[in-house]
């Protein structure tokens, strides 16, 4: 199988999502802020506050050029990976592109205790979370499919990320998928 990308807003249900889909299918699930946390040494509030934003993003074009190589992943991006056109093309590369959504006020009392959020200093702001998803929105939008997570069981959208690969295969032309 190749590989499923989850992509989405911080909050959205990607690494949740993520690990239940890695037990259904028995892909590896790898965590892309995981990995560029443990190729900097330092967490991510950490290479925020010491190196900034832009190096953050080239580490992790670095790290998920890595992760490419590889088939058969289960990824977890950070929310705003999909911001650098290189990773979308990475992306697209390695298998099926799943953006996972959810309203704003659902990923506010998601966040409301986060504190491991640098793009979110001072506290979840719904202002600040308007302006970031708007921001990322057309990126967000390219994914193969974009499934909402509000009010849904971890399994479910699971179950419907599989549902939707297994369609695509059955749809695909002979010799192909």
């Amino acid at each position: 199988m190749r590989s499923i990308i989850l992509t989405g807003f911080m909050g959205t249900g990607k690494s949740s999502v993520g690990k239940a889909l890695a037990g259904m299918t028995g892909m590896e699930f790898m965590d892309l802020d995981s990995l560029i946390v443990a190729e900097a040494g330092q967490s991510i509030n950490e290479i925020f506050a010491q190196q900034g934003e832009s190096f953050f993003r080239t580490l992790e074009t670095a790290v998920l050029r890595k992760i490419a190589l590889r088939d058969n992943v289960l990824l977890s991006t950070g929310g705003g990976a999909v911001l650098a056109a290189e990773n979308r093309e990475i992306f697209r590369s390695m298998g099926t592109v799943i953006n996972l959504t959810a309203p704003t006020g659902v990923i506010c009392t998601r966040l409301r205790h986060a504190t491991d959020r640098p793009l979110l200093n001072g506290g979840v702001k719904l202002v600040k979370l308007e302006q970031m998803l708007q921001e990322r929105e057309p990126c967000y939008a390219e994914a193969d499919i974009r499934i909402d997570t509000a009010g849904k069981k971890i399994e479910d959208v699971a179950a419907e990320i599989l549902a939707f690969i297994a369609s695509r295969a059955t749809d695909a032309p002979r010799g192909q998928g």
